[in-house]
């Protein structure tokens, strides 16, 4: 049986892992579909502390790996297929096959950042394309760029991005905004943001591969197209916790966020959560961090009082 089993491998699941091996509770890392998490998906990170140059997404999570196994934590490469929360010690399946027991369990797994699924898009992640304003706006300085979607989401990541680009264009499917409209006057009265109305993107133009030099638009109400030349793309249509292992065995919000009370604790006594897959807000590598470090001391805790 393990002391603790964390479900997840990005930001918060790594911290997690190397506070619970310095505490010598031997953890079990299941790094998922996609080991590091989000993170790895990105390129220059400039903002995480300690790191004054910058630093690749995917070297810091290798680096976060690293240093976790070198104090005695395990990570494989595998998903966690079903849990079984009823009753301690707790159960998690690996793989669809080994079922682990687990004195506690950290729910690490984040959330997903919801794009349209075009496949010039996908291949421009990292490269012009993005889903966060605050991680990357940065490198836009003196850009145009899109953001797609109208509601609060988007409505943030425009007025972020306008300290930084010339001009944002916002692309919404209908005719009027969903956001609230304290938000929506604060983007009318912006003069650095214009509106694309009943407009979907069809197709993010490049001529290298690695960067956006327009968007083909389609008219959702006459079909016909047009192009908008921009040097960066920002997506604002939300995140999708990624919490269907977990769902009916702890308290979700209507979104699928984990609920999460007294500190990181789920509402099962001994399951606790930590970064993106509990934070509607922030959704930074350095908080998914930090709540990381605040679950492993809560599982801490919380094993010196609850033994098997």
């Amino acid at each position: 049986m393990r002391n603790v089993v964390i479900i997840g491998s990005g930001p918060a699941g790594l911290t997690a892992a190397i506070y619970t091996a310095r505490a010598n509770l031997a953890p079990l890392v299941l790094e998922g579909i996609q080991p590091g998490g989000q993170l790895t998906q990105t390129t220059d990170i400039e903002n995480f502390p300690g790191f004054p140059e910058g630093i690749q997404g995917p070297e810091l999570m290798d680096k976060m790996r690293e240093q976790a196994q070198r104090f005695g934590a395990e990570t494989v490469f595998a998903t966690a297929s079903q849990v079984d929360f009823s009753r301690r010690p707790f159960r998690v399946q690996v793989d669809e096959a080994e079922w682990v027991e687990a004195a506690s369990v950290i729910l690490a797994t984040g959330a997903s950042a919801q794009y349209l699924g075009l496949p010039s898009e996908q291949r421009l992640i990292g490269h012009g394309v993005s889903a966060c304003a605050t991680c990357d706006g940065f490198f836009f300085k003196g850009k145009e760029l899109a953001v797609v979607g109208g509601g609060d989401t988007a409505l943030e990541e425009e007025t972020f991005l306008t300290r930084f680009a010339t001009k944002v264009t916002v692309i919404h499917r209908r005719d009027k905004l969903r956001g609230s409209k304290a938000m929506q006057d604060r983007a009318f009265e912006n003069p650095k943001i214009a509106f694309r109305w009943n407009a979907t993107v069809d197709e993010v133009l490049t001529e290298t591969g690695h960067e956006v030099v327009g968007l083909r638009l389609k008219d959702t109400v006459t079909g016909d197209t047009s192009t908008l030349p921009v040097q960066g793309l920002f997506l604002g249509i939300g995140h999708k916790p990624n919490t269907e292992v977990v769902r009916g065995h702890v308290d979700l919000d209507p979104v699928g966020y984990v609920v999460t009370k007294r500190h990181t604790e789920t509402s099962v006594h001994g399951v606790f959560a930590c970064g993106d897959v509990v934070d509607t807000r922030y959704r930074q590598a350095i908080t998914a961090a930090g709540t990381g470090c605040a679950a492993a001391i809560d599982v801490e805790k919380y094993l010196e009082e609850h033994s098997l």
